[in-house]
Protein backbone atom coordinates (compact mmCIF):
# COMPACT_ATOMS: atom_id res chain seq x y z
CA UNK A 1 0.00 0.00 0.00
CA UNK A 2 1.13 3.57 -0.91
CA UNK A 3 2.26 5.89 1.47
CA UNK A 4 0.67 8.84 2.51
CA UNK A 5 1.94 11.78 3.98
CA UNK A 6 -0.20 13.41 6.72
CA UNK A 7 0.96 17.21 8.27
CA UNK A 8 0.08 17.77 11.78
CA UNK A 9 1.83 20.88 11.08
CA UNK A 10 2.50 23.41 7.96
CA UNK A 11 4.83 21.95 5.86
CA UNK A 12 6.15 25.73 5.15
CA UNK A 13 6.34 27.37 8.69
CA UNK A 14 5.91 24.38 10.82
CA UNK A 15 3.13 26.06 12.63
CA UNK A 16 0.48 23.46 14.33
CA UNK A 17 -2.70 26.13 13.44
CA UNK A 18 -3.71 24.16 10.62
CA UNK A 19 -7.20 23.06 9.80
CA UNK A 20 -9.48 21.71 6.27
CA UNK A 21 -10.85 24.29 4.10
CA UNK A 22 -12.39 21.73 1.68
CA UNK A 23 -12.21 18.66 -0.30
CA UNK A 24 -11.18 18.70 -4.25
CA UNK A 25 -11.17 15.59 -6.74
CA UNK A 26 -8.07 14.81 -9.16
CA UNK A 27 -10.13 15.49 -12.28
CA UNK A 28 -7.36 14.21 -14.39
CA UNK A 29 -5.81 10.73 -13.68
CA UNK A 30 -8.04 9.53 -10.53
CA UNK A 31 -10.78 10.44 -9.47
CA UNK A 32 -10.05 10.56 -6.10
CA UNK A 33 -10.83 13.18 -3.64
CA UNK A 34 -8.15 14.79 -1.54
CA UNK A 35 -8.83 17.38 1.66
CA UNK A 36 -7.22 20.99 0.94
CA UNK A 37 -6.31 21.91 4.20
CA UNK A 38 -5.22 26.26 5.13
CA UNK A 39 -2.33 27.42 7.79
CA UNK A 40 -3.64 30.20 10.13
CA UNK A 41 -0.10 31.41 10.69
CA UNK A 42 1.41 31.28 6.71
CA UNK A 43 -1.58 31.02 5.01
CA UNK A 44 -0.14 28.27 2.62
CA UNK A 45 -3.08 25.94 1.82
CA UNK A 46 -1.70 22.43 1.29
CA UNK A 47 -3.06 18.69 0.04
CA UNK A 48 -3.21 16.32 3.00
CA UNK A 49 -2.46 12.87 2.91
CA UNK A 50 -0.68 13.36 -0.24
CA UNK A 51 1.63 9.92 -1.48
CA UNK A 52 4.66 10.31 -0.58
CA UNK A 53 7.67 10.83 -3.36
CA UNK A 54 8.20 7.32 -4.09
CA UNK A 55 4.33 6.62 -4.37
CA UNK A 56 3.61 9.71 -6.40
CA UNK A 57 4.64 8.75 -9.94
CA UNK A 58 0.65 6.90 -11.51
CA UNK A 59 -0.64 10.17 -10.80
CA UNK A 60 1.05 11.67 -13.25
CA UNK A 61 0.39 9.19 -16.05
CA UNK A 62 -2.15 10.54 -18.52
CA UNK A 63 -1.72 11.90 -21.86
CA UNK A 64 -3.78 15.02 -20.62
CA UNK A 65 -0.73 16.09 -18.62
CA UNK A 66 0.51 18.55 -20.95
CA UNK A 67 3.62 19.72 -19.59
CA UNK A 68 4.96 15.68 -19.48
CA UNK A 69 3.67 14.42 -23.04
CA UNK A 70 3.25 17.80 -25.01
CA UNK A 71 -0.10 16.62 -26.49
CA UNK A 72 -1.59 18.92 -28.82
CA UNK A 73 -4.79 16.82 -28.74
CA UNK A 74 -7.75 18.88 -27.50
CA UNK A 75 -8.41 22.78 -27.45
CA UNK A 76 -7.19 23.65 -24.71
CA UNK A 77 -4.11 21.55 -25.55
CA UNK A 78 -3.23 23.56 -28.56
CA UNK A 79 -4.25 26.96 -27.51
CA UNK A 80 -1.38 26.05 -24.65
CA UNK A 81 1.26 25.54 -27.07
CA UNK A 82 0.45 28.95 -28.99
CA UNK A 83 0.29 30.57 -25.86
CA UNK A 84 3.85 28.73 -24.85
CA UNK A 85 5.59 30.59 -27.81
CA UNK A 86 4.93 33.95 -26.52
CA UNK A 87 5.08 32.95 -23.13
CA UNK A 88 8.84 31.52 -23.92
CA UNK A 89 10.17 34.35 -24.56
CA UNK A 90 8.67 36.79 -22.38
CA UNK A 91 10.52 34.11 -20.02
CA UNK A 92 13.65 34.55 -21.61
CA UNK A 93 13.16 38.23 -21.48
CA UNK A 94 12.63 37.81 -17.87
CA UNK A 95 16.16 36.41 -16.98
CA UNK A 96 17.86 38.33 -18.89
CA UNK A 97 16.46 41.71 -17.39
CA UNK A 98 16.81 40.26 -13.80
CA UNK A 99 20.13 38.86 -14.00
CA UNK A 100 21.42 41.63 -16.03
CA UNK A 101 23.22 39.13 -18.37
CA UNK A 102 22.77 38.78 -21.86
CA UNK A 103 24.47 34.98 -21.13
CA UNK A 104 24.98 33.23 -17.80
CA UNK A 105 24.36 29.47 -16.60
CA UNK A 106 20.92 28.68 -15.48
CA UNK A 107 19.46 25.64 -13.70
CA UNK A 108 16.14 24.70 -15.02
CA UNK A 109 14.13 22.81 -12.43
CA UNK A 110 10.98 20.83 -13.55
CA UNK A 111 12.35 21.03 -17.05
CA UNK A 112 9.02 18.70 -18.76
CA UNK A 113 9.62 18.29 -22.08
CA UNK A 114 12.70 21.22 -22.77
CA UNK A 115 10.80 23.98 -24.84
CA UNK A 116 12.36 26.33 -22.40
CA UNK A 117 16.03 24.81 -21.57
CA UNK A 118 16.23 25.06 -25.28
CA UNK A 119 14.97 28.29 -25.95
CA UNK A 120 17.21 29.35 -23.05
CA UNK A 121 20.30 27.04 -24.86
CA UNK A 122 19.44 29.25 -28.09
CA UNK A 123 19.74 32.50 -26.30
CA UNK A 124 23.53 31.76 -25.58
CA UNK A 125 22.72 30.29 -22.25
CA UNK A 126 24.85 27.44 -20.54
CA UNK A 127 21.23 25.24 -18.99
CA UNK A 128 21.50 22.32 -16.93
CA UNK A 129 18.38 20.89 -16.75
CA UNK A 130 16.77 18.65 -14.32
CA UNK A 131 13.51 16.22 -15.14
CA UNK A 132 11.88 13.12 -13.10
CA UNK A 133 9.59 11.99 -15.91
CA UNK A 134 11.71 9.64 -18.13
CA UNK A 135 8.65 9.97 -21.00
CA UNK A 136 9.36 13.92 -21.07
CA UNK A 137 13.12 13.24 -20.97
CA UNK A 138 13.04 11.33 -23.91
CA UNK A 139 11.02 13.76 -25.59
CA UNK A 140 13.35 16.57 -24.89
CA UNK A 141 16.18 14.41 -26.11
CA UNK A 142 14.50 13.85 -29.11
CA UNK A 143 12.99 17.00 -30.01
CA UNK A 144 15.61 19.38 -28.82
CA UNK A 145 18.86 16.92 -27.99
CA UNK A 146 18.62 18.12 -24.39
CA UNK A 147 19.79 15.36 -22.07
CA UNK A 148 17.79 16.08 -18.92
CA UNK A 149 19.34 15.17 -15.92
CA UNK A 150 17.20 13.44 -12.73
CA UNK A 151 16.01 15.39 -9.78
CA UNK A 152 18.23 14.06 -7.45
CA UNK A 153 21.52 15.67 -9.55
CA UNK A 154 20.67 18.70 -7.66
CA UNK A 155 22.39 17.78 -4.56
CA UNK A 156 25.41 17.30 -6.17
CA UNK A 157 25.75 20.27 -7.86
CA UNK A 158 29.09 22.53 -7.40
CA UNK A 159 28.58 26.01 -4.95
CA UNK A 160 27.77 29.53 -6.78
CA UNK A 161 27.65 27.70 -10.13
CA UNK A 162 24.43 29.23 -11.66
CA UNK A 163 23.15 33.24 -12.30
CA UNK A 164 19.42 31.67 -12.83
CA UNK A 165 17.24 29.03 -11.33
CA UNK A 166 13.82 28.71 -12.61
CA UNK A 167 10.72 26.63 -11.62
CA UNK A 168 7.85 27.47 -14.18
CA UNK A 169 5.29 25.75 -11.99
CA UNK A 170 7.00 22.97 -10.35
CA UNK A 171 7.94 24.32 -6.70
CA UNK A 172 4.14 23.22 -5.70
CA UNK A 173 5.03 19.17 -6.75
CA UNK A 174 8.38 19.11 -5.18
CA UNK A 175 8.64 16.93 -1.69
CA UNK A 176 11.34 18.38 -0.19
CA UNK A 177 10.09 21.97 -0.10
CA UNK A 178 12.76 23.25 2.38
CA UNK A 179 15.81 20.93 1.48
CA UNK A 180 15.19 22.17 -2.26
CA UNK A 181 15.46 25.80 -1.31
CA UNK A 182 18.57 25.52 0.90
CA UNK A 183 20.49 24.01 -2.05
CA UNK A 184 19.35 26.76 -4.36
CA UNK A 185 21.03 29.11 -2.16
CA UNK A 186 24.27 27.01 -2.19
CA UNK A 187 24.12 27.05 -6.15
CA UNK A 188 23.02 30.00 -7.06
CA UNK A 189 26.25 32.78 -7.18
CA UNK A 190 25.78 36.09 -4.82
CA UNK A 191 23.88 38.15 -7.21
CA UNK A 192 21.82 35.45 -8.90
CA UNK A 193 18.35 35.27 -9.31
CA UNK A 194 15.57 32.38 -8.35
CA UNK A 195 12.65 32.52 -10.41
CA UNK A 196 9.57 30.41 -9.16
CA UNK A 197 6.23 30.38 -10.72
CA UNK A 198 2.96 29.01 -8.88
CA UNK A 199 -0.11 29.16 -8.94
CA UNK A 200 -1.84 31.81 -6.54
CA UNK A 201 -5.00 30.71 -4.54
CA UNK A 202 -5.58 34.14 -3.50
CA UNK A 203 -6.76 35.30 -7.47
CA UNK A 204 -10.14 36.38 -8.79
CA UNK A 205 -10.04 32.94 -10.69
CA UNK A 206 -9.52 30.72 -7.39
CA UNK A 207 -12.44 32.51 -5.65
CA UNK A 208 -14.70 32.13 -8.33
CA UNK A 209 -14.12 28.16 -8.73
CA UNK A 210 -13.46 27.28 -5.47
CA UNK A 211 -12.41 23.50 -4.97
CA UNK A 212 -13.23 23.15 -8.66
CA UNK A 213 -10.19 25.92 -9.34
CA UNK A 214 -7.74 23.64 -11.86
CA UNK A 215 -4.72 25.08 -10.73
CA UNK A 216 -5.23 22.93 -6.73
CA UNK A 217 -4.53 20.19 -9.55
CA UNK A 218 -4.32 17.64 -6.24
CA UNK A 219 -2.54 15.63 -5.30
CA UNK A 220 -0.22 16.59 -7.93
CA UNK A 221 0.10 19.76 -6.77
CA UNK A 222 1.09 19.40 -3.05
CA UNK A 223 1.08 23.26 -2.10
CA UNK A 224 -1.03 26.16 -3.13
CA UNK A 225 0.43 29.26 -2.62
CA UNK A 226 -0.50 33.07 -1.29
CA UNK A 227 2.24 35.68 -2.13
CA UNK A 228 2.44 36.11 2.08
CA UNK A 229 3.38 32.37 2.06
CA UNK A 230 6.13 32.66 -0.66
CA UNK A 231 7.55 35.39 1.13
CA UNK A 232 7.61 33.59 4.20
CA UNK A 233 9.09 30.58 2.92
CA UNK A 234 11.60 32.68 1.01
CA UNK A 235 12.76 34.43 4.41
CA UNK A 236 13.31 30.90 5.98
CA UNK A 237 15.62 29.92 3.30
CA UNK A 238 17.79 33.10 3.36
CA UNK A 239 16.00 34.64 0.07
CA UNK A 240 14.39 38.02 -0.32
CA UNK A 241 11.25 38.74 -2.74
CA UNK A 242 12.75 40.92 -5.13
CA UNK A 243 9.64 41.52 -7.40
CA UNK A 244 6.38 40.06 -8.35
CA UNK A 245 5.85 38.82 -11.80
CA UNK A 246 2.39 38.40 -13.75
CA UNK A 247 1.59 35.38 -15.57
CA UNK A 248 -1.33 36.98 -17.69
CA UNK A 249 -2.27 33.76 -19.79
CA UNK A 250 -2.96 31.71 -16.79
CA UNK A 251 -6.04 32.82 -15.75
CA UNK A 252 -7.75 31.80 -19.40
CA UNK A 253 -6.16 28.47 -19.82
CA UNK A 254 -6.91 27.96 -15.38
CA UNK A 255 -10.43 29.00 -15.78
CA UNK A 256 -11.36 26.68 -19.05
CA UNK A 257 -9.79 23.61 -17.34
CA UNK A 258 -12.20 24.57 -13.81
CA UNK A 259 -15.05 25.54 -16.86
CA UNK A 260 -15.25 21.57 -17.22
CA UNK A 261 -14.29 20.60 -13.95
CA UNK A 262 -16.94 22.44 -12.66
CA UNK A 263 -20.03 22.07 -15.07
CA UNK A 264 -19.10 18.67 -17.03
CA UNK A 265 -18.18 21.09 -20.37
CA UNK A 266 -16.27 23.52 -22.10
CA UNK A 267 -17.72 27.04 -21.23
CA UNK A 268 -15.21 29.29 -23.67
CA UNK A 269 -17.05 32.90 -22.88
CA UNK A 270 -17.45 32.20 -19.19
CA UNK A 271 -13.85 31.02 -18.94
CA UNK A 272 -12.67 33.86 -20.99
CA UNK A 273 -14.64 36.65 -18.69
CA UNK A 274 -13.73 35.07 -15.83
CA UNK A 275 -10.25 35.28 -17.01
CA UNK A 276 -10.72 38.64 -18.25
CA UNK A 277 -11.93 39.48 -14.33
CA UNK A 278 -9.10 37.90 -12.76
CA UNK A 279 -6.32 40.04 -15.14
CA UNK A 280 -8.27 42.97 -14.33
CA UNK A 281 -7.62 42.74 -10.48
CA UNK A 282 -4.36 42.03 -11.33
CA UNK A 283 -3.64 45.46 -13.16
CA UNK A 284 -4.49 46.84 -9.82
CA UNK A 285 -2.46 44.43 -7.66
CA UNK A 286 0.37 41.87 -9.18
CA UNK A 287 -0.23 39.61 -5.92
CA UNK A 288 -3.73 39.08 -7.57
CA UNK A 289 -2.55 37.32 -10.43
CA UNK A 290 -3.73 33.20 -11.34
CA UNK A 291 -0.20 32.61 -11.26
CA UNK A 292 2.51 34.87 -9.80
CA UNK A 293 6.56 34.86 -11.25
CA UNK A 294 8.60 35.40 -7.65
CA UNK A 295 12.04 37.04 -8.16
CA UNK A 296 14.10 36.07 -5.48
CA UNK A 297 17.64 37.03 -4.34
CA UNK A 298 19.94 35.93 -1.66
CA UNK A 299 19.61 38.26 1.53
Amino acid sequence: MAEKIHYTDCPACKSNTIKQVFTAKDYTVSHEVFAVWECNNCTLRFTQDVPDAAAIAPYYQSSAYVSHSDTTEGLINRLYHFVRGITLKSKRNLIKQDTELAKGSLLDIGAGTGAFSHTMQQAGWQVTGLEPDAAARKIASDKYGLQLQLPQQLYSLPTDAFDAITMWHVLEHVHDLHAYLQKFHTVLRPNGRLFIAVPNYTSHDAQVYKEHWAAYDVPRHLYHFSPQSMQLLAAANGFTVKAFKPMWFDSFYVSMLSEQYKKGKDNLLMAYWNGCISNLKTMFNVKKCSSVIYVLSKK
